[in-house]
């Protein structure tokens, strides 16, 4: 990397998190982050909706569910009316990068577009968020060379450029994300220099793209245990329960996933032991709720067989009832283990969940327990 300018200026950035109470044995924060459109309550996890809007769930369900926070989309966003850089790994066969930024062939019409760090952030500041992410140059986790330490500079210096660029620092949180795939020196190297611009909140990037769970949670690790204590720190792309749970223990506070709403679209529920999937024939006459410990709306009204009936005549209806139910799942697991922070017993909530996730806690798979250890929580 060439020798850089000094960190691009930034009117001192708002403290939006207040840390509410810590584990005393691992790194898990309960907190809130004070945003211009209302409080959220940490950890949270953000339901992810690409164009400002999630298939098969109304705002106004999502909203009766305590959801109080989720995400857009800058990209498809600014080609139709917050993540950074993520759609250059999912339409990698339609973006060409360079220096001045990422240009798309539309997957809708088939024009090009440039989404440099200057017009992502003139969109997202458009768009009103209190969040908004830079523009990084990300790569897949399982990508290994040059490329890897060329996309994490570059990302650095992008964030200069959208510092730069942000109109509204007073009214919208500008997030950076750290880069540098599975290389420990390259991710150490990205946090030093991140974390000397004040920028609001910290996201951790170029994850959960294929790497093994070892690789995984040594990363979180390590840009965790180098992140500012007093700002949030968002894990991008996780939404796995086990993860979750295992990722809040190293540090994090935020969280984002497609899972819970992609999975309900393929007729799976999500339950405390994993998930149901009700296509099964063994559901046929099952006059149950999913769940008959969750409040949800669909728990509270219809049944497994219902569900497996609307499925299997290929009625969406079922589409919604599932993707409430999985919203709401998640939801209340981030609650739950908000209140075990908040009440000094998250280590016994954890060998909790993991003895009712896997049957018995000592089945809890070995990356999720080593990293658990490595935090001060032991599941024998």
């Amino acid at each position: 990397m060439a020798a850089a300018a000094s960190p691009a200026s930034l009117e001192s950035a708002p403290r939006i998190m207040r840390l509410v109470a810590e584990c005393s044995r691992s790194r898990a924060r309960a907190g809130e982050l004070r945003l211009p459109h209302g409080t959220v309550a940490t950890p949270v996890f953000m339901p992810v909706g690409t164009q400002a809007t999630m298939k098969g769930i109304t705002t106004e369900q999502l909203d009766a569910l305590g959801c109080r926070i989720c995400l857009g989309n800058t990209y498809h966003l600014g080609l139709r009316p917050d993540s950074g850089g993520f759609q250059m790994v999912s339409l990698v066969s339609l973006s060409e990068v360079t220096e001045e930024g990422v240009r798309f062939r539309s997957p809708y019409d088939g024009d090009e577009t440039l989404l440099s760090p200057e017009r992502s952030v003139e969109i997202q500041n458009a768009l009103g968020s209190d969040i908004i992410m830079q523009l990084d140059d990300v790569v897949s986790s399982t990508v290994t060379g040059p490329r890897v330490e060329e996309a994490m500079h570059r990302s650095v210096r992008w964030l200069d450029r959208c510092i730069a660029a942000h109109r509204r620092p007073d009214k919208q949180n500008l997030f950076a994300i750290i880069q540098g795939g599975l290389d420990a020196k390259l991710r150490a190297t990205c946090l030093e220099e991140m974390t000397k611009r004040d920028v609001p909140g910290f996201a951790i990037g170029g994850l959960s793209g294929g790497e093994s769970k070892e690789q995984f949670w040594r990363m979180v690790e390590l840009s965790t245990s180098r992140l500012p204590k007093d700002k949030p720190r968002y894990l991008m792309g996780v939404g796995y329960a086990t993860d979750l749970v295992v990722c809040v223990a190293l540090g994090c506070d935020m969280f984002d996933c497609v899972y819970p709403t992609r999975t309900a679209r393929f007729g799976s529920a999500l339950v405390p032991t994993g998930n149901v999937q009700l296509k099964k024939k063994q559901y046929q006459k099952d006059f149950g709720p999913i769940d008959p410990d969750c409040t949800c709306p669909t728990c509270q009204r219809h049944s497994r067989a219902f569900l497996h009936a609307l499925l299997h005549s290929d009625n969406t209806a079922a589409l919604h009832h599932l993707t409430v139910h999985n919203v709401a799942y998640q939801l209340r697991l981030m609650s739950a283990v908000r209140a075990s922070i908040v009440e000094q017993r998250f280590p016994e909530f954890v060998r909790d969940f993991m003895g009712t996730m896997y049957g018995d806690r000592t089945l809890c798979p070995p990356w999720a327990t080593e990293a658990l250890a490595s935090v001060g929580i032991t599941l024998g």
